[in-house]
């Protein structure tokens, strides 16, 4: 019983967040899918099963939370997880562990992703407003998934880039 959905997981699971820089194809997104649920079935952490559980937003972000009450997550089996990961990144033809990306929500509804100076550029021209939609892959709790993981720009660390009209 490793696996179980992720309502079923508290506010308190240790998560984990990965982020695709393009928006995987659907055949793309079922390999990876079916992939990390073949791992997440034989999950362990010093030979004990773990229970978690993943989600998928957006065509590129994938959560992986653990309930830390039974057994928690070892070093080993974290780096196992993000192993995983790493290896199916040539069949997939891009990273789920990309660095220093910022991802945001556009005007249209698309996720847009930069670096940290051209995501600074955007807002200074005012591309990205404090109601701008951004994605915080940093989150570490499943409560914060749910409920911080999207937000407006002005509530979360992404407001230190946003222009300020001086008056």
């Amino acid at each position: 019983m490793p696996i179980v959905p992720l309502s079923d997981l508290p506010d308190d699971a240790r998560a984990w967040t990965f982020a695709a820089p393009v928006t995987l194809s659907a055949e793309r997104e079922a390999l990876l899918l079916g992939a990390v649920d073949t791992f997440l079935a034989q999950w362990r952490a010093h030979g004990a099963p773990l229970t978690c559980a993943r989600d998928w937003r957006d065509g590129r972000f994938l959560c992986v939370a653990v309930d830390q009450r039974a057994a928690g997550a070892s070093g080993c089996s974290i780096d196992g997880l993000f192993r995983s990961l790493r290896e199916l990144e040539p069949v997939l033809g891009t990273s789920l562990l990309p660095s220093g990306l910022v991802f945001w929500r556009d005007d249209d509804g698309v996720v847009r992703q930069a670096t940290r100076p051209q995501f600074a550029a955007h807002a200074a021209q005012g591309l990205i407003r404090a109601d701008t939609p951004v994605f915080d892959p940093t989150v570490e709790s499943l409560g914060a998934w749910r409920h911080e993981f999207e937000r407006s720009a002005a509530a979360s660390w992404h407001a230190r880039w946003l222009r300020v009209d001086a008056r």
